[in-house]
């Protein structure tokens, strides 16, 4: 029986890599509270990333640098009492595992202790080697994250594609190679060409999910706020939306601010 159909059961690191296995495409989206959670996780979501995009959709920072540990906790407490189903996996934030390996295997365990997730994901390749050794000696599933690594967005000073030029690309085919030498479970792939995903995906043994790097990964993930419309100003090539959120919510919102006003709510039907 499929994983993703059928009797509802818990999600696993085993499951993910045996969908690569069958080649059966693994749905990921974000989430950051319980009520948004819960919505996926009924919907049949195989992974919930509780990404440090939060620092953008949720708090209305620039970049995702601002946000900390603690609000990262928060944050997955919230969606992890929401989820019956799906596999949720915690982004490190930023300064919480780049310089000290023995601070990255303390600010992970807090993450797994304290908000009860099943994963955590960071960002980089040989630069965080020790980092993801020492987490992975713990006992605790890493997922890797390479190619645009919004945590460096400084270092890059853009958005735009990455690894167009081939030392790039042989960095990124290098600390893939790497990654799943380790021992990650998966693999995020973020705003590469689409021909190189294809080759990452193809070479490794662990699942490779997208999110602007085509369609030969094993799975893709998108910003939930993103898909569903509920933000407006992010607009690039590989985001669908599924829905204008924004305008129905505008647009009932601004229904209930006049029927206030006319004193045609509440109702008779709609009081005590």
């Amino acid at each position: 029986m499929s994983a993703t159909t059928g009797e509802i059961k818990r999600v696993t690191t085993h499951v993910i890599q045996a969908m690569k296995q069958r080649g059966e495409k693994i749905a990921m989206l974000t989430a950051y509270d319980f009520s948004m959670a819960r919505i996926l996780d009924e919907s049949g979501v195989d992974m919930l990333l509780v990404g440090d995009s939060a620092s953008n959709v949720m708090a209305g920072y620039e970049t995702t640098l601002p946000i900390t540990l603690d609000h990262m906790i928060y944050h997955a407490q919230s969606v992890v009492r929401a989820v019956h189903r799906a596999m949720v996996v915690v982004d490190m934030p930023f300064g919480t595992y780049q310089a000290n390996s023995e601070i990255a295997l303390k600010s992970a365990i807090r993450i797994m202790k304290e908000s009860g997730a099943h994963a955590v994901k960071l960002e980089g390749g040989l630069e965080v080697e020790e980092s993801i050794k020492r987490i992975l000696m713990a006992g605790i599933p890493v997922m890797g994250h390479l190619g645009l690594t919004p945590q460096s967005i400084y270092k890059f000073g853009t958005y735009t594609v990455r690894a167009k030029e081939e030392a790039e690309a042989q960095k990124l085919r290098e600390d893939a190679q790497l990654l799943d030498q380790l021992g990650c479970f998966a693999l995020v792939l973020e705003k590469i060409p689409a021909h190189l995903a294809k080759i990452v995906s193809e070479s490794i043994e662990i699942p490779t999910i997208g999110i602007g790097a085509g369609p030969d990964t094993d799975g893709q993930v998108l910003v939930t706020h993103d898909m569903l419309g509920i933000t407006k100003d992010f607009k690039p090539r590989f985001l669908r939306r599924y829905l204008e959120l924004f305008d129905v919510i505008r647009e009932a919102t601004k229904h209930y601010i006049s029927d206030v006003k006319a004193r045609d709510f509440p109702s008779e039907t709609e009081q005590y």
